[in-house]
């Protein structure tokens, strides 16, 4: 394993609290060290630069003093004109020096020295090492063919940087520490809602109990991430109470021909029992016909059940549909069952993307429920305009009080208690149609009957261009979508 892969793989194992205290350590001891850095480099560039102006100021100070005579400089010593690591010496042209206690206090001399000292340069400044100690060298002219030497140990100056590096390190390693804690602390409260966060959601693996967190006020991320968890909470909540609101109306549903099958399965086999009354022709006819129609029901009870459950989208791919081809199709189907009802068609072109299949069942359950409620006779008007698909018959109409409902699952008006079905067809139909991006409606019809709108997103003609800028496009039923 890589270097970097094993760090990443120590960083990962540890806890986001200890990372983001990490962080923070790092992050303010680099910066500690980068301003500790920068602020010893200027103060070092700042004292020598002080160094190398005051010796070369007191250098040209003393040419014009009686330092400039040889005999008087060597009987000056160091200490009455400056410090005691000062080192003085009159430089000749020819590499002799003249200095205040003789050779045992003369500076550092070499060829820079004597280039001054020989006219060649105006004056020089350098660093030199003599018996161990480093000196900062600065020749000025003097008289001719000579050079006034001053040579200044650094030793003091490097005392200073080195007690100021000290200070510094302490400093900066107190400011780690600090920001170490200040990091913890922030992480602590930082991640307080987090921790909240994941306590309740090991508590829901737990116990499977979708009761929401409290939740601090403000609009942090947070917070939003606490709103948001509680949402997912309610979500999951309404998808449990749909499932078993489903689960136990299906059984409710579904016990009522299965009682009724086995009961009339008991009378036929009762009646091939010996000694008992053998059923006449057209009892056993009607039993087993009886039989027939509470499996059929069953087989479409079962089938809206799977329909129903599908509360995700369909698997399969979505294409160009044309609503008004699926609606003729579901005419054809719907005419063949109700004979005796006359269907009034009015259908303009209309485009959508969606699953042929569903739209087709969607469309169907609403005419198969327009046409249970005909009387003989009546009428049902169809009309497809601008994306409204609207199915009106001249029933009883639907009650005020269950207009709210009659797109819900197993809702059975009164008057629908005694008629086949199974109360899901409508909701099939809403489903679909929002799967769809559309909505759907129930009202009463301008003969006093229902009248069931379903509205649909998609275009006349042509699709739109990408840009949503084609001509056919229309907005009627109050939906739009690009097509891309």
């Amino acid at each position: 394993m890589s270097p970097a892969l094993w760090r990443r793989g120590r960083l990962s194992s540890l806890s986001l609290r200890t990372r983001l205290t990490l962080f923070v350590a790092v992050a303010v001891g680099l910066a500690v060290a980068l301003t500790s850095a920068a602020a010893y480099l200027t103060v070092r560039h700042e004292l020598y630069d002080q160094l190398d102006e005051s010796l070369v100021h007191r250098a040209q100070a003393a040419t014009r003093s009686s330092l400039a005579d040889p005999l008087t400089l060597a009987r000056i010593p160091t200490s009455a004109i400056g410090s005691a690591d000062l080192r003085i010496a009159l430089a000749g042209a020819e590499g002799r020096a003249v200095s205040a206690m003789g050779e045992s206090s003369a500076p550092p001399l070499g060829a820079a020295e004597l280039a001054v000292a020989r006219g060649e340069a105006p004056s020089s400044l350098r660093t030199a090492a003599l018996d161990g100690v480093t000196y900062r060298v600065a020749a000025v002219p003097a008289a001719p063919g000579s050079a006034l030497v001053f040579a200044q140990s650094v030793e003091p100056t490097a005392t200073e940087l080195h007690r100021l590096g000290v200070v510094l390190l302490l400093v900066g390693g107190i400011g780690i520490l600090l920001a170490a804690s200040a990091g913890l602390s922030i992480a602590r409260a930082g991640l307080r809602p987090v921790e909240r966060l994941t306590a309740a959601a090991e508590h829901v693996a737990r116990t499977e109990e979708l009761h929401p967190i409290a939740v601090h006020r403000g609009e942090d991320e947070l917070a939003r991430l606490a709103r948001s968890f509680n949402a997912m909470l309610g979500a999951l909540a309404q998808s449990r109470l749909r499932q078993r609101q489903l689960v136990a109306d299906a059984g409710h549903e579904l016990r009522t021909p299965l009682t009724s099958l086995r009961t009339n399965l008991d009378l036929l086999a009762q009646s091939q029992q010996p000694g008992s009354r053998e059923l006449a022709a057209t009892e056993r006819d009607a039993l087993l016909a009886d039989v027939r129609a509470q499996v059929e029901e069953m087989s479409g009870l079962v089938s809206d059940l799977v329909e129903l459950a599908r509360d995700d989208r369909p698997d399969a791919p979505l294409a160009r549909v044309s609503l008004a081809e699926v609606t003729d199709r579901a005419l054809d189907r719907v005419r063949r069952r109700a004979p005796g009802v006359t269907f009034a068609v009015r259908i303009d072109p209309w485009e959508i993307h969606g699953d042929p299949t569903a739209l087709e069942r969607a469309v169907t359950n609403l005419l198969d429920n327009a046409a249970k409620w005909s009387p003989p006779g009546g009428t049902v008007t169809v009309t497809l305009t601008g994306g409204v698909l609207q199915v009106s018959d001249q029933g009883p109409g639907i009650d005020a009080e269950d207009l709210p409902h009659v797109f819900e699952r197993f809702y059975r008006a009164a008057e629908a208690r005694s008629l086949p079905g199974s109360g899901l067809g409508l909701a099939i139909v809403r489903q679909i149609v929002e799967r769809h991006g559309g909505m759907v409606e129930a009202g009463r019809g301008p003969a006093g009957g229902a009248m069931l709108t379903a509205r649909f997103p998609g275009w006349a003609g042509d699709p739109p261009t990408p840009d949503g800028s084609g001509q056919s496009f229309r907005q009627d039923s109050g939906f739009s979508q690009a097509v891309r």
